[in-house]
């Protein structure tokens, strides 16, 4: 089973050309997700011609600190022909791609099991680095030519899946956030006849809160009045104690996915907001994540429900739309007390309204859940594909 195992180093070759005349200038970063960004660094006085220029096709890598991330920072470039990269980061690209497919190497890079190798060669490096060579030493499977664009062309027909469900995703938020626009900031929403209320004449009244005009029977109130908070009910558990569980529940921490544990605190759907760490988006708003079914989250986010009337899922879309800018506190690292995430002032519509705000967000959440569904059975999928490349034979 493991004649056809080749080592990486006999099969790619550094890349060194730098970026001499400012030619290219998208600047690219290297997340820890295995995915090029665009890079957000502070470039004022800094010398772009010793910058990389990576191309389409060609990796880019980290090997610091692997140990300490636990995984090995690795791309490979696709959406662009070319484009410049830290000249920290190694470039490298497949020598003969006749004989290995770039992205036949990718997919061995994304697999769990191949950082795992990184972290153990990275023990002895400094700081945690895993040194080029032990990386160039490291082996995969390498059969046929055919047999490796077969198992590309069957991962990627799921990623683009994927990639086409992210977009469907987005754009039922982006629906949502139109209608939420449309009713509690326009003003629009439909009367009893089913006509735009505002520009149809509905009766308004002057706000002395908001210094504007609001529908008749709204009000200022603040957000403690249609959220339930069940933060009481969380509990952290320390990473090493999950490395030991069985990988059943999602684990939420403030502002995303981080583990899965063996039980769960909650089950049913909730808005989880970041309460300490990453608890503001760059334009003001509070870092949200919608989540559903069962699961556990750590002390790090508030754990929000709907009330009198509201629905969980209008509370979200309220929330994406709240500015959080005047209730920060904390120096070094930010927070949203409880005490003033309750406090915020929002725009309460009128008791009749609110079914009807519920009724036409429901069924937009819905399909948004079967389609985040059917991605983590696709990622799912993924993982298994990614896994089974170490038993390929040629």
């Amino acid at each position: 089973m493991k004649s056809n195992y080749k080592k990486i180093g006999d099969h790619i070759r550094l890349v060194d050309k730098r970026n001499n005349g400012l030619k290219v200038n998208r600047l690219l970063g290297l997340s820890i997700s295995k995915q090029f960004i665009p890079s957000v660094a502070n470039l004022i006085g800094t010398d772009m011609e010793n910058y990389k220029i990576i191309r389409k096709n060609q990796f880019a890598c980290s090997t610091m600190q692997v140990r300490r991330d636990k995984k090995m920072p690795v791309a490979l470039l696709q959406e662009v022909d070319e484009a410049i990269i830290s000249q920290a980061y190694p470039v490298f690209e497949v020598i003969d791609t006749n004989e290995l497919l770039p992205e036949y190497l990718m997919m061995w890079f994304s697999r769990q099991e191949f950082d795992r190798e990184a972290c153990f060669y990275a023990i002895g490096g400094v700081r945690g680095s895993l040194e080029w060579e032990d990386f160039c030493e490291m082996k995969l499977p390498i059969p046929a030519i055919d047999k490796q664009k077969e198992i590309v062309k069957e991962y990627n027909t799921i990623v683009n899946r994927i990639n086409l469900n992210n977009q469907l995703i987005q754009k039922l938020e982006e629906t949502a956030q139109a209608i939420y626009k449309h009713w509690f900031v326009d003003f629009e929403f439909p009367d009893e006849d089913g006509r735009p209320y505002k520009s149809n004449g509905g009766e308004m009244e002057f706000c002395e809160e908001l210094k504007k005009e609001i529908p008749r029977g709204w009000k200022v109130g603040v957000l403690g009045e249609i959220i339930k908070l069940f933060d009481s009910k969380r509990i952290p558990i320390a990473e090493s104690e999950r490395m030991e569980m069985p990988k059943l529940y999602p684990y939420y921490g403030a502002a995303s996915l981080m583990d899965y544990v063996e039980d769960y605190i909650f089950d049913g759907t909730y808005v989880l907001l970041g309460e300490d760490g990453s608890v503001i988006t760059e334009n003001g708003f509070p870092v949200l994540q919608f989540v559903w079914g069962k699961f556990w989250v750590n002390n790090h986010a508030h754990i929000i429900q709907g009330k009198n009337g509201f629905d969980t899922d209008s509370i979200y879309i309220l929330l994406k739309n709240t500015s959080v800018n005047e209730i920060i506190t904390g120096g070094v690292q930010a927070k949203i007390s409880q005490a003033n995430l309750t406090s915020i002032p929002v725009i309460i519509p009128d008791e009749k309204f609110i079914p009807k705000l519920n009724k036409v967000m429901k069924p937009i959440f819905n399909y948004r859940k079967s389609a985040v569904e059917y991605n983590n059975i696709s990622n799912k999928l993924l993982n298994i594909l990614l896994s089974k490349l170490a038993t390929i034979e040629s």
